[in-house]
């Protein structure tokens, strides 16, 4: 039985500098299952996300002698997979469903998610049923911390449809949770 040797993330970090497919695989498993994760948040399905998995370690290897050791490595990774995804999606869908920035503040400010009794993959199942536009600009405001200038910078949109497509995502969310809590419970919903 072969053991892989133990090498240290910086280690494999040097090694796929290096041009070393054997470093580049065990970088891959030491991140894809986290990775795959950020790209369910803007996959329509399973097969969509491991699509811009590929492309974002792809994207990962090509880049990675630009990687300076500033900040974790990790986060440099996901910033790579969230742009791929963002990438892939505008390749593979139509444009981004702009919603009418009167409806902003329309919604309660209240976090839908809060009191909720949801668990990790219930949620990521609602996040995934949201129309397209609403589900990038959620995950990528309320899942990874990018402002709404981010946001309309990398989608190509305004800072305002940025905040009326987190806000409609937010209504929506709130409602299916309610509809699936009230189930749950026995209320009628």
């Amino acid at each position: 039985m072969f053991l892989e040797p133990k090498f240290t993330i910086q280690q494999l970090i040097d090694r796929c500098k290096a041009g070393e497919r054997k470093a580049q695989e065990l970088l891959y498993k030491q991140f894809a299952s986290k990775m795959l994760a950020v790209c369910m948040r803007y996959a329509t399905d399973r097969m969509e996300a491991e699509d811009m998995l590929q492309n974002g370690f792809i994207r990962v290897f090509q880049k990675v002698a630009d990687y300076r050791g500033e900040g974790s490595f990790e986060g440099w990774v996901r910033r790579i997979m969230v742009h791929s995804s963002i990438e892939y999606y505008r390749k593979h869908h139509k444009m981004l469903q702009v919603v009418n920035t009167d409806d902003v503040g329309n919604e309660p400010s209240v976090n839908p998610l809060a009191s909720s009794n949801l668990d990790a993959q219930a949620l990521l199942r609602l996040i995934q049923q949201l129309a397209p536009g609403y589900r990038m600009v959620f995950s990528l405001y309320a899942l990874e911390g990018y402002s709404h200038k981010e946001i309309a910078e990398m989608m190509g949109i305004s800072e305002g449809a940025s905040k009326s497509q987190l806000s409609r995502a937010r209504g929506i969310l709130k409602e299916q949770i309610a509809k699936m809590e009230g189930k749950s419970y026995g209320y009628a919903g």
